[in-house]
């Protein structure tokens, strides 16, 4: 049996706080990311184990096994921010956005399959709020992170009783991937004041929902797809 949380994507914004979370909480993590200087960095301060891999590399998960076979949860923290209008969109555009945030996704989940269901395991899956309310230019990730739904829910009936799978679909939130469209400061106040509760996400508010999906905290919860985003999918 084991009682190790993985977070892939762990130096991001919303993994970083996760894993922090979860270690305040007492909870064993393993953090996954490409990163070696930040995963290191992140590992030594919270005391724990790190492997650094690419989920866009072929066979990533066989690495990422080798160091830690079995989980008790696993949460898939990676994630892009692709704007283009439909007019340029190359097919390659969808395909590498597809390779990060679902097809390395599958991979990850069918590599811990096993041992998940041996421990009555979660998995927390990450979408975004464009995915159900149209944005311009967001036609690529949009499609990607829809896909992610709907893995979610048919996947959470797959794995039923003995895996939970569910999913956050967070607003734009303060982070490395952000950065290019909130260095602008106008653009960035612009788009906080767009949501109703007028500030952008900090990755800790996803990370609070995702510790809570992640753990036994949750138990009676599968299939679900839970906005975080000041209210911006739901309130005009």
């Amino acid at each position: 049996m084991s009682d190790k949380y993985i977070i892939f994507g762990a130096t991001g914004s919303i993994g970083s706080s996760l894993a922090k979370k979860l270690k305040d909480s007492g909870h064993n993590i393993h953090l996954v990311a490409r990163n070696e200087e930040s995963v290191q960095q992140l590992a030594s301060q919270l005391d724990c184990a790190y492997t650094v891999a690419d989920v866009l590399e072929n066979n990533f998960i066989e690495k990422v096994k080798s160091d830690i076979p079995e989980a008790k949860g696993v949460a898939y923290c990676v994630g892009s921010i692709d704007l283009k209008p439909v007019r340029m969109v190359k097919e390659q555009d969808l395909n590498n956005c597809m390779k990060l945030n679902l097809y390395s996704a599958v991979e990850v989940i069918k590599g811990y399959q096993e041992s998940l269901k041996k421990n009555k395991g979660s998995i927390v899956l990450f979408s975004t709020v464009a995915a159900q309310r149209g944005f311009t230019n967001h036609a690529i990730i949009a499609s990607a992170k829809a896909a992610v739904e709907g893995l979610t829910v048919s996947l959470a009936a797959e794995f039923a009783p003995n895996i939970r799978v569910n999913c956050i679909a967070p607003s734009l939130t303060n982070s490395k991937i952000a950065e290019p469209m909130l260095k602008n400061k106008v653009l960035a106040e612009g788009i906080a004041k767009a949501h109703p509760l007028k500030r952008l996400g900090e990755g800790q508010d996803s990370a609070a929902l995702a510790k809570f999906l992640l753990t036994d905290e949750s138990s009676w919860m599968t299939g679900q797809i839970i906005a975080v985003d000041g209210g911006r999918s739901k309130l005009s």
